[in-house]
């Protein structure tokens, strides 16, 4: 059975940080890109941050409203992607979800149940 469990979402005051994990069992990580998404109350699910599956080194990716505010990594031992989120702003606040996604075969992919991140004063 594949489980991916998110951790650390919480109530920050603006300018703060949170650092999101997600734990995955179930797949063999090292062979899933994985990404981080958010979905704020009435808008779309967007992609925040994504880190390829590695094999020589991990890409990473970023939305540009993130970018030198977060960052992606993973630890394949652990099985378990983390999101570091710094200088938060209020229109951070969203649900954050992290997907597992094989990175051959991209139809074969799996969501967390989401962890919520509220930034407010």
């Amino acid at each position: 059975q594949v489980r991916l469990v998110e951790f650390g979402g919480g109530l920050v005051q603006p300018g703060g940080s949170l650092r999101l994990s997600c734990a995955a069992s179930g797949i063999v990580f090292s062979l899933y890109d994985m990404d981080w998404y958010r979905q704020a109350p009435g808008k779309q699910r967007e992609l925040v941050a994504g880190i390829s599956s590695g094999g020589g080194g991990s890409s990473v990716r970023y939305v540009d409203s993130v970018k030198g505010r977060f960052t992606i990594s993973r630890d394949n031992a652990k099985n378990t992607v983390y999101l570091q989120m710094n200088s938060l702003k209020p229109d951070d606040t969203a649900v954050y979800y992290c997907n597992a996604r094989h990175r051959i075969s991209d139809s074969v992919s799996y969501w967390g149940q989401g962890t919520q991140v509220t930034v407010s004063s």
